[in-house]
Formats: C-alpha cells, structure tokens, sequence
C-alpha cells in the first residue's frame, strides 16, 4: 500500500490529524475507496433520485414561523404579526415574506408527534432517538440510499454530508451504524474533501502508481489460490473517483452564476452557539451536488435553541433562513429538478406555547413541524392542526417517522425501505406500520 502523507492541521474538534491519501485505501469517511465502491454493488444502481435534508439544530419554534397563534393570548401568541402566503387563506411569520411568495412550492406538516425532548440529530436522520440509534446501530438516512441504491455515478459519492463538527456532539451527524464503514457520508468538513481533491500527488504520479498496483495485483492473484475477485475492476472505479473533479467542482459554489449565489445569501461559516452556521453557500451546494449525481446531502442549519430573548434572535435570524431556503426551494423547481430532487427542513422538536420570564421558548417535543418539496410531491399544502395556543395536535396527527418513510418513497424504495447488514441480515429502518403520508404522494 502506497501512502502519501500531508501537513498536519486541527479541526474544530480540537485533534490534530494528518491528512493522508492512500493508493488502494483512500480515507474517505473513515473507510477504504475500494469499500466504498464495492458497496456499489450491493445496491442497485437505479434512477436519478435524491434527496437534500436540511437539520435546524436546536429545534425551531412553530408559532413564530409557520404555525402562528394569532389570537392567543399576548403570553402565548408572541411578537410578530402574519402575512398572506401563495397559498389562500394561510399565514406565516412576517419575518419569512420570499417564503411567503413560494408555499405554492411547498407542503408544510404542522402536527408531527412521536419526537423526544432530545436535543440531537438523530431523531430526524436515523428516525430513531439517539441512545436506541447508538445501541443498534441504527444507520442515517443517507447511508440507507447508498447502500439500496447505489451510486448514481461511479466517480460521484452516493452520500455527502455537509454538517460541520459542532460543539454539541449529539448534533453532528450519525454514522452508518450496522451498515459498516462502507456507506458512510463523504465529510465536506475536511480531511475527506482533501483527499478527493488530489492535493499531495500529482496526475502523472498517480498513474505511476495504477501502473504499479496493477503489478502488484497481478503478482498477488497469480500466488494466491484465493485470488480477490474484482480487484482490478474495484481499483479502476476507485481511480475514477480520485481523478474526477465533478464532488469538488459541485462543492465549489464560486462557479456558480454570480446573481444565484446572491440569490441565495452567503451566509457565514461562524457556528451559532453550540450548533451550526447559517452558512448559505452550503444550501447552494447541496443544490449542486445532487445535479452532479449524489444521492443524498444532509445540511445542518443555524441554532434555534431559543430558551432566551426568542424574539430579537428571531429578527436578527430568520431574513437569513427565509432568504436561504426560499432560494433552495426555488432553485429546485426552475431547474426541472422537483421530479427527482426532494428537499425535507425541519429540526428536532417544537417550543413551549408559553413565552418564559427571559422571553424565551423551551423545548416542546409534543408538537413538531416539517417543510418539504420537490420529490414529485404533492405540494401546495397545510397538513395537521394544533390547537389554538399549540400546545398538541388537533388534527392529522403524524408521527415524525412518517416524513422519513415519505422520503424514502420519494426516491423509489416504497413503503419497505428495510436493508441488509454487513452480515446479510434483512432489518427495518422504520417501525411497523409507519407508512409515508399519502395526502403528499
């Protein structure tokens, strides 16, 4: 094994690593590339379908965004006032006035139940709280669609993940539990973009290197009386993979039109709190990954973890979310993407009807919200109620793993998106009797 090592650096973790790319056992996600595209083949490689899941970290509050209690008492009802959506005779915060003009484009699900008070991302990626997801190793969501469907394109990841590395650990991204290493997220957060970006070795000196293997390998059948089977064609996926630049070239929002990336709000990479940026770029990326061939791009977004001055932090938040996800949104649909591309925002729980003495919310796990489009969708909907301080569901209760089983649909896996372990074993990702939300389909 050949092994080209680079300058040490320290990510917000605070360990110091060595980036470091190896001919034939590429660190991407903590797994070999020749792994990761042998995975290829226990998936079956089908139409371009995909999805792009935006995390709110911290859990946004329903009644100052897209559930308003506009007659409640001033207690429970909040600062802000409503305006009129593309979609008659439904409100939303005034704070949120480009989203407004694109719910046509949207389906909002105001009644979701089932969730924990647990602040964490795994309730919304794996479908699972996070101690049950650590213990059975409940994979992401994303690590489902690589291994069932494969990659779309053999030189693009199946799965690429654009959490950052937060300071809360329970928001940053789960793993692919019993699914192995091999169907793990590609990190844009670093070492794993660095590696695919050829930074240490050269075009030339890379193919000295396939040469070589190519020896190696041949050496190495002809001695062994097992020889590894489909080396040579692993090794030729594999090199396709590191001499392609379709993942950096998607990452790299600066070749984007000028006018789209302003579109869409830069943002910042600052982290908010112990939880994630409000980085706009990474929404335009996620759009340029799934037309360069991902599967899947989980984004997590902001901090919503308003136990305190809920209001000026709304003001000061919400211009940058609104003008972000309503760019996403659009963009899906005026590039002829909403057939194939799903897009799903939502966080872990809702916030307390009950304004607290620091003008804040705290969390409120009875009732959840989730927005979602693209994905050939039904949209153009208000799904659920609460009732008139939302406090619980009234009407249309659904149980968040509802908008999982939905995702799943969206991209053609039907109502049993189970999948087979490194052992062979068939396993639910959902529980029994979870179906998608037929009002959408």
């Amino acid at each position: 094994m050949l092994t080209l090592t680079g300058v040490p650096y320290r990510y917000c973790d605070g360990f110091p690593r060595r980036t470091f790319l190896q001919i034939g056992s590429l660190a991407v996600g903590g797994l070999s590339l020749p792994d990761l595209l042998r995975a290829e083949a226990t998936g079956s490689t089908s139409s371009a379908k995909s999805v792009i899941m935006v995390y709110l970290t911290g859990g946004l509050g329903h009644q100052d965004t897209f559930d308003l209690k506009l007659n409640a008492p001033a207690e429970i009802r909040g600062e802000f006032n409503g305006i009129d959506t593309s979609l008659p005779g439904y409100q939303i915060s005034e704070l949120l006035p480009l989203t407004s003009q694109c719910m046509h484009r949207m389906s909002v699900v105001r009644s979701l139940v089932g969730l924990r008070d647990e602040h964490s991302s795994f309730q919304n990626v794996t479908g699972y709280p996070m101690d049950l997801s650590n213990r059975e190793g409940k994979p992401n969501f994303g690590s489902v669609l690589s291994q069932r469907l494969g990659q779309i394109d053999p030189a693009v990841p199946a799965f690429v993940d654009l959490f950052p590395t937060m300071q809360h650990k329970p928001y940053n991204s789960p793993r692919s539990g019993v699914l192995g290493p091999a169907h793990r997220s590609v990190q844009a957060d670093g070492e794993d973009l660095a590696s695919m970006k050829l930074r240490f070795v050269e075009p030339a000196q890379l193919d000295n290197r396939r040469k070589l293997l190519e020896v190696m390998d041949r050496f190495r059948q002809q001695a062994d009386a097992n020889p590894v089977r489909n080396m040579d064609a692993t090794y030729d996926k594999a090199f396709d993979v590191l001499t392609s630049s379709r993942l950096v070239n998607a990452l790299d929002v600066t070749r984007e039109d000028p006018r789209v990336r302003e579109r869409y709000g830069m943002g910042s990479s600052k982290h908010l709190g112990d939880g994630a940026p409000m980085w706009n770029d990474q929404l335009l990326a996620a759009r340029r990954l799934v037309e360069s061939g991902v599967r899947c791009v989980t984004v997590a977004y902001g901090f919503w973890d308003t136990h305190g001055n809920n209001f000026k932090y709304l003001k000061d938040h919400l211009p940058l979310f609104d003008r972000g996800v309503s760019a996403l949104v659009n963009d899906i649909y005026d590039r002829g993407l909403d057939r194939d591309v799903t897009v799903c925002v939502w966080g872990e729980f809702g916030r307390t009807p009950k304004i607290n003495k620091d003008a804040g919310r705290d969390h409120w796990p009875r009732v959840g919200h989730a927005l979602l489009c693209g994905g050939g969708l039904k949209v153009g909907q208000v799904l659920g109620a609460t009732d008139k301080i939302g406090s619980d569901v009234l009407d249309r209760p659904l149980h968040y793993q509802q908008v999982l089983a939905t995702l799943y649909h969206t991209v053609g896996l039907g109502d049993d998106p189970s999948i087979s372990d490194i052992s062979g074993r068939r396993l639910p990702v959902l529980d029994p009797g979870i179906h998608p939300i037929m009002e959408l389909l």
